[in-house]
């Protein structure tokens, strides 16, 4: 992984972040993110994946069914945050958008990711850490702006 930040002003800074061959997705940049003391960013990548998981939210069940993709993808889109977890650590969401051989793309909540041959990411710091705290109710952990400063 190699990373560079890119802009810096008013206490917002903005990183590219290229992952290599093998890494995955979410320990290389939740690692980034808790080093760089990241408490709230929006998130946008490119790249490729020799193979995914994503995920569908099934409200009723609480959980995420997941999607496994085992074949080369193209990461076509991926949108997402970090916020500050309930356990002080930073915790990713992202949804993306594979595109397979035949031309057609499945897409979710990424659940795990194995770069290749790169993904380009692009963090961009929010002047307000964000928290994320745990909604038993529904079984999912989503952002609490009363919580957040």
């Amino acid at each position: 992984m190699q990373s560079k930040l890119v802009a810096e002003s008013a206490g917002q800074r903005t990183f590219v972040i290229i992952l290599d061959p093998d890494e995955e997705v979410f320990s290389i940049i939740s690692e980034f993110a808790g080093k760089r003391q990241l408490g709230g960013a929006l998130l946008t990548a490119l790249g490729a994946f020799s193979k995914a998981t994503v995920g569908w939210f099934d409200l009723v069940g609480k959980t995420y069914r997941k999607i496994p993709i085992e074949q080369q993808c193209e990461v076509l889109s991926a949108l997402g945050d970090i916020a500050i977890d309930d356990s002080g650590k930073p915790s990713l969401h992202v949804h993306v958008v594979l595109g397979l051989s035949d031309g057609t793309t499945r897409g979710g909540h990424l659940l795990e990711g194995l770069v290749q041959p790169t993904l380009e990411v692009t963090l961009v710091e929010t002047p307000v850490h964000l928290r994320r705290r745990k909604r038993p109710e529904l079984g999912i952990a989503l952002i609490d702006l009363a919580a957040s400063s």
